[in-house]
């Protein structure tokens, strides 16, 4: 959902004329935690079932990343859309959290997807997320929004995630539309400037 979120504000960010300069003057302190926390989850995610103790301590390790992850958003809570990206990650996992570093996914709203992410996830196989049951703590916060047609990608969100590319698509427009506002106030100086003259 996240790479979602990225693609559409970088979409509307283009269509708003906006440009990917700021994006390339960005400055974030620890930036280099987010590729490196990308890359960890990408790890135990392939390798979890090639090693018993990834599938063992896969939640605990995914718990890690979020403590990390929450660090560095709060350390760059200055940036537009820090803070509603940090609130949106802190509901994911405090849900993780309190149910084993696992993300609740709703059966229910699960329908919408394959068969076979069922079966896993039934199966209690896959590292990140697990059936939501009775015995769920915060099952409101879990995977429980079905996405389908007519959004392109089928599948299943918290609210943790739609707050969390809200946050997302406020930063990337931010970014995008800076150096057009700052032109534009530029003109507007100048036009100022002539007309005083």
């Amino acid at each position: 959902m996240v790479f979602d979120g990225i693609i559409l504000s970088l979409i509307v960010g283009f269509f708003r004329k906006g440009n990917l300069k700021g994006l390339a003057n960005l400055k974030l302190k620890w930036g280099w935690v987010f590729p490196l926390l990308l890359v960890f989850q990408i790890i135990i995610f392939t390798q979890q079932n090639k090693f018993n103790f990834l599938a063992e301590a896969s939640g605990y390790l995914f718990i890690g990343v979020y403590i990390v992850g929450l660090t560095f958003l709060f350390m760059n809570r200055t940036h537009p859309g820090f803070i509603i990206i940090f609130i949106g990650v802190l509901l994911n996992f405090i849900v993780m959290a309190v149910n084993g570093g696992r993300m609740p996914v709703s059966m229910e709203a699960a329908a919408v997807l394959e068969p076979g992410y069922l079966d896993v996830l039934k199966n209690g196989i896959y590292a990140k997320h697990a059936m939501l049951t009775e015995s769920t703590r915060l099952g409101f916060l879990g995977d429980i929004i079905p996405l389908t047609d007519p959004y392109p990608r089928t599948q299943v969100i918290s609210i943790g995630d739609v707050i969390m590319n809200i946050g997302i698509f406020i930063f990337i427009q931010h970014l995008m539309l800076k150096d057009k506002k700052k032109n534009e106030s530029q003109s507007s100086t100048l036009k100022e400037v002539n007309l005083n003259e």
